[in-house]
């Protein structure tokens, strides 16, 4: 009550500066807070005069790597970006505009959402930010949940070092995927149809088909994704079933 009146709405601008506050309540925090505030209001263009109108879309620290890169192939330097996991499976997994009709905060949505993809995140950074899309929003549709646990899937992947997730075909796909003799004949026991090229690291096996004429459902997926890794790498994440 004591930073606007609850009586009326917050613009979007003062709900975000509020929400920084809120987060960088610490000795110290200054720097973040001047960062966040140059990203909601904007920063002048580096390389001009006139005012910047990409950094609120795009997010102050992928705006810097914008930059950076842009300067980099200006001078002729060679321009290194690390290698991203690339996972494509076929689930309906995003922020539909019916729930969040501001393309500026969908982008911000999905923003956090890659920040909390990484190996060092964990389960509760991703049930922080459904709160806070609820808490905003509504209640998520079924899409938005289903991003959530795709990005679940993602921090996962990255924690096993995986640079490839495939199950758009009909076969799944895994790679790099380091396989000595001994757990090749473990796993051609558990998955029959498994197929490894040493030579890639990559790892092929046959995607599950749904019951009747129904394709596979988004859930279904997911699941039988998690028990995929469970299998392959057993010795990181314990005792695993059999996917189905």
């Amino acid at each position: 009550y004591f930073f606007y009146d609850p009586s009326k709405t917050l613009s979007e601008t003062a709900h975000d500066r509020l929400a920084t506050i809120a987060t960088n309540n610490e000795l110290g925090s200054g720097m973040q807070i001047a960062m966040k505030d140059l990203e909601i209001r904007g920063a002048g263009n580096m390389l001009g005069g006139e005012q910047s109108g990409h950094i609120a879309g795009v997010g102050f620290d992928l705006y810097l790597r914008m930059i950076s890169e842009a300067v980099s192939e200006f001078r002729g330097e060679p321009v290194s970006s690390p290698a991203e996991l690339k996972l494509e499976i076929p689930v309906d997994a995003r922020i539909p505009p019916e729930y969040l009709d501001s393309e500026r905060l969908r982008l911000e949505a999905y923003h956090k959402l890659s920040a909390a993809s990484s190996s060092k995140s964990s389960r509760k950074d991703l049930d922080a930010i459904l709160a806070e899309l609820e808490d905003r929003f509504g209640k998520a549709p079924e899409p938005v949940l289903q991003l959530l646990q795709v990005t679940e899937l993602r921090q996962q992947a990255n924690r096993l070092g995986l640079k490839d997730v495939n199950l758009l075909g009909v076969q799944a796909k895994l790679s790099p995927v380091d396989l000595s003799d001994s757990k090749m004949v473990a796993l051609s026991h558990k998955l029959p149809q498994l197929r490894y090229l040493q030579s890639s690291k990559l790892l092929s096996v046959p995607m599950p088909i749904s019951q009747g004429m129904e394709p596979i459902r988004s859930s279904e997926v997911i699941d039988w994704l998690w028990q995929l890794f469970a299998i392959v790498f057993e010795e990181s994440l314990g005792k695993a079933t059999e996917p189905n």
